[in-house]
């Protein structure tokens, strides 16, 4: 864990719980595609950084999930580097009490405000900034969180984020989690089309050929909105929609997994509903939902 993989002559990452990416502008000077989950981690990636003598200019930070941005604050306050955002995430990054927020549904009990789903907080510039490196390319990924992005680098390296998962992590967790679920099937479709020298998700396998596991993970889309649809045969809640997918799949919950999970089949159920699937409907006093036949 936190081995150094060179990829391409100028790109790494850092083989740690979610890829953290390195390019090297030149001898002396890098750039770290996301920070790891924590102080540690922060600590682990300065200890590589010093080893090699590079000196860190910049973190282009994909989107603001804890574990994407916990080694921000340490690693900004060693070294004074700028930390790079955009949109949305931009505010999360800023404020990480927005993120068990978001997922609650309201202000967070504490066993949602800890370091796995709320980082410390970092100043952060915006991709406009002048001082971006013009080199790069930032390449919009929406649909796993808000204003996702991953990163093309100038010998054609591509960072992916969180676009996919790998066959291991869908196999063992059956639902990972999507923010917008028509913008995340339009970002598969979108990076299958892209070329790369080689593609560096942050939780799968580098590859110079993903096609086949974007199919995989489009496929468990579809699959755990079929599942969906099955449950709400007849007018059914939230919560028991949400029991029962944690049923079928074997899941076990706990307050993450009840707003990870949470979240996400939320979100399944907006678009089912935007896509004429499914209707909503209000019966004493509680929000019922069912398929459409």
């Amino acid at each position: 864990m936190y081995e150094l993989v060179q990829v391409s002559e100028k790109c790494y990452y850092i083989n740690c719980p979610a890829k953290i990416g390195v390019y090297v502008a030149d001898k002396d000077n890098v750039y770290l595609v996301d920070s790891g989950n924590d102080k540690e981690a922060g600590r682990k990636v300065r200890q590589i950084l010093d080893k090699n003598g590079w000196h860190l200019m910049a973190i282009l930070n994909t989107h603001s999930n804890a574990d994407h941005i916990g080694g921000n604050r340490y690693l900004q306050g060693q070294t004074g580097c700028k930390v790079y955002s955009g949109g949305i995430e931009t505010a999360f990054t800023k404020y990480p009490i927005l993120e068990p927020s978001f997922l609650y549904g309201g202000y967070p009990c504490k066993d949602l405000r800890h370091k796995f789903l709320m980082a410390q907080g970092s100043d952060v510039t915006d991709f406009s900034d002048a001082g971006f490196p013009k080199e790069i390319d930032v390449i919009p990924l929406a649909g796993h969180f808000f204003d996702m992005v991953g990163f093309r680098m100038p010998d054609g390296v591509v960072f992916l984020a969180d676009c996919i998962s790998s066959r291991e992590t869908l196999d063992k967790y059956a639902i990972s989690f999507i923010y917008d679920v028509g913008a995340y099937l339009e970002t598969l479709d979108k990076v299958e089309q892209m070329e790369a020298t080689i593609f560096v998700p942050a939780h799968a396998e580098a590859s110079v050929d993903i096609k086949e596991l974007i199919c995989y993970n489009r496929d468990k889309v579809h699959e755990v909105a079929e599942r969906i649809l099955s449950i709400c045969k007849e007018p059914i809640c939230f919560e028991r929609i949400l029991q029962e997918v944690f049923k079928g799949y074997g899941l076990s919950m706990n307050f993450e997994q009840y707003v990870l999970v949470g979240s996400t089949v939320r979100s399944y159920l907006s678009w089912l509903k935007d896509t004429g699937e499914l209707a909503a409907m209000f019966e004493d006093n509680m929000l019922l939902w069912q398929r459409v036949c």
